[in-house]
């Protein structure tokens, strides 16, 4: 599986959104969004566009007006957003269930890497499913806290530009390490 730039650019909104909200920012700027993802503006503003028509995102008007989440961040399976951006988890159209494509292989049915690339989609599914946008906030988050980073769109707090310099980034730094980091934390017993 390929992620697209559009479902990248979504997700990485989505989970800016659901900070925004967790640090008690009713909305956010379309600009601001884009600013502190780097991201084109006209870009952004479309793809937002599409999450609203999709009823994930919401408009609001006036001076503190912007976008916010539409459903609550604990609703919104990361699976299910990708989904509904890109339109199919698989590697290759015949390995999908959602969006299926006849592919040009003469025996589908005893095709090797057809069913290589179903476990393929089997595996990315099951991990995308487990995970909301909650759950990927609040790891978010908590590993910004860790290090000592503002989050973006803090109320009442400005925000650092991070100083890519000074970052590590580590191969093995993903998501499930900071899940099970926070899992720790919270629950030293286990």
């Amino acid at each position: 599986m390929r992620l697209s730039k559009k479902a990248e650019y979504a997700l990485r909104a989505l989970i800016h959104l659901g900070i925004a909200a967790e640090l008690g920012r009713p909305s956010v700027g379309g600009a601001e969004l884009a600013d502190a993802n780097r991201l084109p503006l006209k870009y952004v503003e479309r793809i937002l566009q599409e999450l609203r028509t999709a009823g994930i995102v919401d408009t609001r008007r006036g001076k503190l007006g912007g976008y916010a989440l539409a459903v609550p961040p604990a609703s919104l399976r990361i699976g299910d957003l990708v989904r509904l951006v890109d339109g199919r988890l698989a590697p290759i159209g015949c390995a999908s269930e959602n969006a299926y494509q006849r592919c040009t292989c003469p025996d589908e049915a005893h095709c090797g890497l057809r069913m290589l690339m179903i476990d393929v989609r089997n595996a990315i599914a099951k991990i995308l499913d487990r995970y909301n946008l909650a759950q990927v906030v609040e790891v978010t988050l908590s590993k910004m806290r860790r290090d000592g980073v503002s989050p973006p769109f803090a109320v009442g707090g400005a925000r650092d530009k991070p100083d890519d310099s000074r970052q590590t980034i580590h191969a093995d730094d993903g998501f499930l390490a900071g899940w099970s980091g926070l899992a720790e934390a919270f629950f030293p017993e286990i």
